[in-house]
């Protein structure tokens, strides 16, 4: 356990703030107070994805402070004493307790909910967040920092093996080789599939590490699989995912899109297409992948900016190519 003192009353904070279209960072914003059940948390890494740039663009109309990737540790938790000191990964979304889906344990779809950076609720790309404890995951002993900032997109990479069997006969591809997707892939690569990602920058580290995955650019005429996850987040990357399932095969949708999207859905019918929609994951399996080491990520991280530079973190990370910007507070 690590001490670590709370802020005194009153005091501010570093934060980017994101309101229609524009980024600044704040250098005066006041520290958030815990509310009941709460932790208040130093932030010690925050990762940029490529939801952050979605909400720049409009997408659920986003005011606030962004970012939901993250590793911090506890300085206060009034209720829970406890947790004063864990250094700690949290669950995004934040229910009402009150709602069916909430009474159902199914708190990722509370009909209230506010989702941390995201909906109705500021984020972490600043020094301090608060969080309900019941969200909060202590990271174990031999998990870094900087893996632990992967624990939430890599849960989000799990829950495609939650909602849908995948065999080790299956036929899988992989649209989009940008951080998400490479997630996505050593985790379907676990089930011993025949798995193909298909991007446009190789990472030999990959083969290197001989994870198991094929990596192309483009794929044989009348190629088909079974299933197919599109993770590019473009309009062209859905229209190729869907191009590449069998009749009767599987779609995962992984990418968030701020406009919409227009696609040609009686070929979907007619090829009796079965798409799912695949969102947050289980924090404790993905917190056992990488304290077992089975999942890859340090090759993810393209490079580290001081919250003080976040302008500048935001601007690299936009750039194609670019793997995992984190800030570090």
């Amino acid at each position: 356990m690590t001490a670590l003192a709370a802020p005194t009353p009153h005091a501010v904070m570093r934060a980017v703030i994101f309101d229609r279209g524009l980024a600044w960072l704040d250098p005066a914003r006041p520290v958030p107070v815990p509310g009941p059940g709460e932790a208040l948390i130093r932030v010690v890494l925050a990762g940029v994805c490529a939801t952050d740039h979605a909400l720049l663009r409009g997408y659920a109309d986003f005011s606030g402070i962004p970012g939901h990737e993250f590793v911090g540790l506890v300085a206060s938790a009034p209720d829970e004493p406890a947790w004063e000191g864990k250094r700690v990964v949290g669950e995004i979304t934040v229910g009402c307790g009150r709602c069916v889906p909430c009474l159902n344990r199914d708190r990722g779809h509370c009909l209230n909910r506010g989702v941390v950076g995201i909906r109705h609720r500021d984020g972490v790309f600043a020094d301090w967040v608060t969080l309900p404890v019941v969200n909060l995951h202590a990271v174990p002993a031999g998990v870094g920092d900087r893996a632990a900032l992967f624990v939430e997109p890599l849960a989000a990479a799990l829950e495609i093996v939650q909602q849908t069997y995948v065999r080790p006969t299956d036929r899988v591809a992989v649209v989009g080789d940008g951080k998400l997707g490479l997630l996505v892939a050593q985790v379907l690569a676990l089930t011993g599939c025949e798995l193909t990602l298909i991007g446009r920058h190789p990472r030999p580290w990959l083969e290197a590490r001989g994870i198991g995955v094929r990596e192309a650019s483009r794929l044989a005429e009348g190629w088909r699989a079974d299933l197919v996850v599109e993770c590019s987040g473009t309009p062209e990357g859905l229209t190729l995912a869907r191009g590449l399932v069998r009749a009767r095969g599987r779609l995962v949708l992984k990418s968030t899109h701020a406009a919409a999207t227009a696609v040609d859905l009686a070929s979907w019918v007619v090829d009796e297409i079965v798409v799912l929609g695949s969102r947050c994951g289980p924090f404790p399996a993905a917190l056992r992948l990488l304290e077992r080491g089975l999942v890859v990520v340090e090759p993810l991280i393209g490079a580290i900016f001081s919250l003080d530079d976040a302008m500048g973190a935001l601007t690299k990370s936009r750039e194609k190519g670019t793997l995992k910007i984190v800030l570090q507070p």
